[in-house]
């Protein structure tokens, strides 16, 4: 028998069962960084097959819904719920400088993980700059 000590568990519970706490906009864990020339996303989805990932790209919006149901069966005696469960959902608004047609997405060990690649036009990158002499001489010789 698994007990915990926590004061809260009856307000948690009754939260629970009002709908409130494993809502459709609960959040889903996520470290966004740039490396190179892409941007690399991580979200954490434990428990959630591949094929309940969704991922949708809409006017520079990314989706990515998810849906973990219970082990739980009807007789089961509950002591611990505290992994929410139901459906899960996360948005990101990627910049104009991120090349969404490329994306790519990856699901190993509960992590989905998505790399966007940097359009060329964002990325970094030098502009020469010519002697004042050439643009008047090509002036010259154009008149």
């Amino acid at each position: 028998m698994l007990f915990q000590n926590d004061p809260f568990r009856e307000l948690d519970s009754w939260l629970s069962s009002a709908g409130r706490r494993n809502s459709a906009t609960t959040p889903m864990a996520m470290d966004a960084y740039r490396r190179g020339n892409d941007v690399w996303v991580h979200i954490d989805l434990p428990g959630v097959a591949s094929d309940g990932i969704e991922i949708d790209l809409d006017r520079n919006v990314l989706t990515v819904s998810a849906e973990r149901g219970s082990t739980r069966e009807a007789d089961d005696q509950a002591y611990i719920f505290e992994r929410p469960k139901g459906r899960f959902q996360r948005q990101v608004h990627l910049g104009d400088g991120l090349d969404s047609a490329s994306i790519t997405a990856d699901y190993d060990d509960g992590v989905l993980t998505l790399r966007i690649p940097v359009s060329e036009r964002a990325q970094p990158r030098k502009i020469n700059v010519g002697t004042g002499q050439t643009a008047i001489e090509a002036e010259s010789v154009a008149v």
